[in-house]
């Protein structure tokens, strides 16, 4: 694989390391953009525009344009629009928008990590081309944790009958269904994993299921790369020798599963020393009020009569454990 002669920063917006940006598959995701000779490239989910600006460096050298969907974009997307001409910024959802807008070479999909929104996606997609007409689609969260499981950035905005029962601010270890508290945190998460019509590749691999003629490929890496294109299409051969070396690669799969896992037991060991140091705070509370009450003192003297001048224990002992 080439270097790319674009800077990429995937880690300006991730202060903590997740590796949450789709920037960091930009050594992928270039490539296939480049292999279909897309001139123009539709971002569902552009929030900050860490891959916005990853987008717009590429638009300027490949002649092409960019359109960045966010309903509610952030300072920095907002300022990055007004630097380039070759960006335009949609406020508005996806499912507002991409029954609109023109359709573009390329849809980069990395919204609202749930079956209902993706599914909407891509019907407003497939409504709008048949057959190899379909463009190229690449996808953020096709792996571990939204693969099978929902996450809802505003529940209200799904309609009730096609949510998942909701857990509020739960903890997600790879291999638990449920939740675990200090995990990896999220606001609004389906309470378990699995299931019909739950995560992101479940909705990918349901719309594939009804179309003929698609390929799917998936990266295990830095949460999930998907690509999705009509194998009729005149660029089928050209991304297919892009991505076939990593589809499903079993190596990376284990390099992703190492990484999630020391991820999410990070956060749960800082929670349990955070519960620790919670805990010993309060214990110290508890013997400073001990050592300065009158009941101590009346202790101390008792101890020292019952044995003859040794006290079982003494002041200036107990304030230096206070103090290690």
């Amino acid at each position: 694989m080439q270097r790319l002669r674009i800077e990429v920063n995937p880690d300006a917006n991730d202060p903590e390391h997740w590796g949450h940006s789709f920037a960091n598959l930009a050594e992928l995701l270039v490539p296939c953009l480049d292999a279909v000779g897309a001139r123009s490239v539709v971002e569902v989910g552009a929030y900050a525009g860490d891959l916005t600006r990853l987008l717009v460096d590429w638009a300027a050298t490949a002649d092409a344009h960019v359109v960045a969907i966010d309903p509610l974009p952030q300072p920095g997307l907002v300022q990055l629009e007004r630097e380039h001409d070759d960006l335009t910024l949609v406020r508005e959802t996806s499912l507002e928008a991409l029954g609109r807008i023109e359709l573009p070479d390329a849809v980069v999909i990395d919204g609202d990590h749930n079956y209902y929104t993706v599914s909407e996606e891509l019907r407003l997609i497939g409504d709008r081309a048949a057959g190899d007409e379909l463009p190229l689609l690449l996808f953020h969260d096709v792996g571990w944790p939204h693969a099978r499981r929902d996450a809802y950035y505003v529940p209200e905005l799904i309609p009730e009958g096609e949510r998942q029962p909701l857990h509020e601010g739960g903890g997600l270890f790879p291999g638990v269904r449920g939740t675990v508290p200090g995990a990896l945190p999220y606001k609004w998460i389906a309470a378990e994993e699995g299931g019909e019509r739950n995560g992101v590749l479940t909705a990918i691999e349901d719309f594939v299921a009804q179309r003929q003629g698609l390929r799917l490929v998936i990266v295990n890496a830095f949460f999930g790369f998907g690509a999705l294109w009509p194998t009729a299409a005149p660029w089928s051969d050209a991304l297919a020798a892009i991505l076939d070396p990593w589809d499903r690669n079993p190596l990376v799969e284990r390099l992703e599963e190492n990484r999630v896992f020391q991820l999410a037991s990070r956060h749960v060991n800082r929670a349990e020393l955070l519960n620790l140091r919670e805990a010993n705070a309060r214990r110290d509370a508890l013997l400073e009020r001990l050592l300065d009450s009158k009941s101590f003192a009346l202790a101390c003297t008792l101890s020292r009569v019952w044995r003859r001048g040794e006290p079982s224990f003494r002041e200036d002992e107990l304030r230096r454990a206070l103090s290690d």
